[in-house]
């Protein structure tokens, strides 16, 4: 599964840069995290229920950033297990761009599922993921601030309304990590 998109975001870069590395502010954006702990500068564990289709599951998962270039990007991947739901993976390359207004956000994620999740088909593990994926950013933008605007663009999984995280985090981070993160997600 493949998901991309951007967000504009109402703060600065610097900003936004510090609350996608803040494991308290992203457990509360990220759907269904029951923990999320930082295990070193660069890795991060995490706990994440999520319903998909009639399945539900609970995600055992490690995230661990990249490629790190603050205040501008980053690359996190991760893996989860759920059981007997299956397993999960991926990763997402997130870049931050100083805008006119604010900070543009923008996200491109590839994920993978195994066992009885892939059973259930590509279109509903994708819409999960980009509901998921959806979740998390309108919290995010919401938490960074109330005012912020939507969605500027985006493109792969077919979704309600998308959005900066280990989302990944997404994927991998709610499938956990949305297999993200889906995180997620960043």
């Amino acid at each position: 599964m493949k998901m991309s998109g951007t967000r504009l975001l109402d703060a600065s870069r610097e900003e936004v840069w510090e609350k996608l590395n803040d494991p308290d502010f992203l457990k509360r954006c990220i759907p269904g995290c029951e923990s999320l702990e930082k295990v070193s500068d660069t890795e991060l564990t995490a706990i994440v229920a999520v319903k998909i289709g009639p399945m539900k599951a609970r995600f055992n998962g490690d995230v661990r950033l990249e490629d790190l270039n603050p205040p501008e990007s980053y690359r996190i991947t991760g893996s989860g297990k759920g059981g007997a739901a299956g397993s999960a993976s991926g990763g997402a390359d997130v870049r931050l761009s100083a805008v006119s207004g604010g900070t543009e956000l923008s996200y491109d994620v590839d994920a993978s599922v195994k066992g009885k999740l892939a059973q259930l088909g590509s279109r509903l593990i994708d819409a999960t993921a980009a509901k998921l994926a959806n979740e998390f950013f309108d919290k995010f933008a919401q938490e960074m601030s109330p005012a912020a605007a939507g969605p500027v663009e985006e493109s792969g999984a077919p979704a309600a309304t998308m959005a900066g995280i280990p989302t990944w985090i997404w994927w991998v981070l709610a499938a956990v990590v949305l297999g993200a993160v889906v995180y997620a997600t960043r």
